[in-house]
């Protein structure tokens, strides 16, 4: 990892960051759409990202959002941080309500995915994985207040 990489996850516990972060999400998704998921809002892509496609619980409508994931053989795992705000983000509401959904990957490729909420052993295995990638999930446990959902994504 290199130190842009290790500058980022350290402003990462900053609550200004995770303010600009929220702001950001409907560039970084436009942006990671355009490119094929090969450059978001940090520019190239330092950490791993994906695309996340669910369907809207009330709407049936797709909907995208940028997610940071920690890979898990050929699992991807990802929270539902929702920046260290204290409700849970509304994807992760899609996800419990249908579980199928689609993970596109750098360079454009399209992943089905059959979504689990990660709970007991199962959460405690995976949430060093992903606090690996992103240690400022421990911070957004803090400032929450909140037990942060935790997703499997398997591939189908």
């Amino acid at each position: 990892m290199g130190w842009y990489t290790n500058v980022i996850r350290l402003l990462g516990h900053r609550p200004w960051f995770a303010t600009v972060g929220r702001a950001a999400v409907p560039v970084d998704r436009w942006l990671q759409q355009r490119t094929g998921g090969r450059v978001n809002i940090l520019g190239r892509s330092a950490l791993p990202t994906l695309l996340l496609t669910t369907t809207g619980r009330k709407s049936g409508e797709p909907r995208t959002v940028p997610l940071l994931y920690a890979p898990d053989g050929d699992s991807f795992v990802v929270t539902a941080s929702n920046w260290g705000q204290q409700h849970h983000p509304a994807w992760s509401a899609n996800l419990l309500a249908n579980a199928e959904a689609v993970a596109a990957l750098p360079g454009g490729r399209e992943v089905p995915v059959h979504a689990v909420l990660a709970e007991g052993a199962e959460r405690e295995r995976v949430w060093p994985l992903v606090t690996k990638v992103w240690p400022a999930y421990d911070t957004y446990v803090e400032r929450s207040g909140r037990h942060i959902r935790v997703f499997v994504l398997t591939p189908r």
